[in-house]
């Protein structure tokens, strides 16, 4: 298996013309405020091209939420 050459080199997050840290800070507001869930941050060609936040409300028996 070839050795993956990119291991070490930085990857740009950010998209040409995009100012400031715009795609860290959308991560950052897709991830607060949630309980249960996930967030998956889609990559193509080194760029982020899609965030996508799930959410779960999850109920016990008491009604508690």
């Amino acid at each position: 298996m070839k050795p993956d050459s990119n291991l070490n080199s930085r990857v740009d997050l950010q998209p040409d013309g995009d100012p400031g840290n715009e795609i860290l800070r959308r991560i950052a507001n897709a991830i607060s405020g949630v309980r249960f869930g996930s967030v998956e941050v889609v990559i193509q060609d080194s760029r982020v091209v899609q965030i996508e936040r799930k959410e779960k409300f999850r109920f016990d028996k008491t009604g508690r939420g």
